[in-house]
C-alpha cells in the first residue's frame, strides 16, 4: 500500500491530486509520470468502467503516487470493488450526513471496524500477504461535500472515526446553493 499521501499530511505538507477521466492505461502512465502526490480515477463522471481500472492502476503503480478512485455513489459493492482492484484510497460523492460518512468508512474497512468483504486478489499482490492486517490503517477515505445538507452537517461528518479527509465538489455544491458552477 502506498501511504505517501498520508505521510505528507502527517508532515503538514500540501499535496496535489490529478484526475483521470479516460479509461486509457497509456494516458494514466503519462499522468503518473508528472509528479503528482495522488491520482484519482474518476468512476463517477469519467468515461471508463471497471474493466479499465486494473490496467490503469498497473500503469501508475510504479510512480510513487497514492492511487485513488472516486466511486459513482455510496454503494458497498463499488467501494469494495475499487479497493480489491488495488487503489490506495476512495473518494465517495454526495456524503450528506455523519451516518452516510460512517457507512462509507465501514464499506472501506475490514471487520471488526467495518463491513468490507475479504476478496482482495490484487491487493495481496501489491499489499503483501499481511494486507488484511494493515489495510484499515492505510486506506485513505475522502467524503465529498457537495450539498447544502452536507455543509450543515460538516462538523458531524468531520468527526466520523476513520474518515481521513473531505473533498469539496464545487460544481454540485454551487448548483445546490443556487449558484452557477464554474
Amino acid at each position: 500500500m502506498n501511504t505517501a499521501l498520508r505521510q505528507a499530511w502527517d508532515q503538514g505538507r500540501p499535496t496535489v491530486n490529478a484526475w483521470l477521466a479516460l479509461g486509457n492505461s497509456f494516458a494514466a502512465e503519462i499522468m503518473a509520470a508528472q509528479g503528482y502526490d495522488s491520482l484519482t480515477i474518476d468512476m463517477q463522471h469519467g468515461v471508463l468502467d471497471a474493466t479499465d481500472l486494473v490496467p490503469m492502476l498497473q500503469a501508475m503503480r510504479a510512480s510513487g503516487a497514492t492511487l485513488l478512485a472516486r466511486v459513482p455513489w455510496l454503494d458497498p459493492a463499488a467501494v469494495m470493488r475499487v479497493l480489491d482492484a488495488g487503489v490506495d484510497g476512495v473518494i465517495c460523492p454526495m456524503i450528506n450526513s455523519a451516518k452516510e460518512a460512517a457507512r462509507f468508512v465501514s464499506y472501506a474497512s475490514y471487520a471488526p471496524e467495518g463491513t468490507r468483504s475479504f476478496g482482495p486478489v490484487r491487493a495481496l499482490l501489491y499489499g503483501g500477504a499481511d494486507y488484511p492486517q494493515h489495510a484499515n490503517d492505510t486506506i485513505v477515505t475522502f467524503a465529498m461535500i457537495e450539498t447544502a445538507q452536507a455543509l450543515e452537517n460538516l462538523e458531524e461528518i468531520l468527526s466520523v472515526p476513520g474518515l481521513d479527509a473531505i473533498y469539496v465538489g464545487p460544481s454540485d455544491l454551487s448548483l445546490a446553493l443556487g449558484c452557477k458552477p464554474t
